[in-house]
């Protein structure tokens, strides 16, 4: 049986604990050592190493090709979070791609009475739309 190398150092248990968590969807047994003493009084980090994520050496070209495609496809998995199926309209945002935006209600006019009520010629701007995702706010 093997035993347990260090695999990664870290600054903070969350991205050791999402890291152990990759491993775990990936069939890897990690461990994570230094986490408690570290959170009861951070000045120990450089004392010890850091918080470290450890693995079986028989698991660790596995454990580092698991998060290196995780990094490298981790934007795509965001262009697939932010698409939305039955989609209001044809057109996605121009920033980031996104399907989920909404159209801008504000009304027109002044105290929500349009101008062409009135009589006065205006050019009626295009509508504006918003996306959900990114925030970006553009005219379709």
């Amino acid at each position: 049986m093997s035993g347990l190398v260090k695999f990664k150092f870290y600054e903070n248990a969350l991205q050791a604990n999402r890291d152990k968590q990759i491993l775990a969807e990936n069939g890897i047994n990690s461990f994570i050592a230094n986490e408690q003493l570290i959170q009861s009084d951070w000045l120990l980090s450089q004392a010890v190493g850091g918080i470290q994520l450890q693995v079986f050496e028989k698991d660790l070209e596995k454990a580092e090709q698991t998060l290196r495609d995780y990094n490298e496809n981790q934007e795509f998995s965001l262009e697939v979070e932010h698409t939305i199926e039955n989609p209001e309209f044809d057109f996605v945002c121009p920033k980031c791609g996104s399907n989920h935006i909404y159209r801008d209600e504000k009304p027109g006019g002044v105290f929500g009475l349009s101008l062409l009520f009135i009589g006065i010629p205006v050019k009626i701007p295009a509508n504006l739309y918003h996306c959900y995702y990114c925030g970006n706010e553009f005219t379709h």
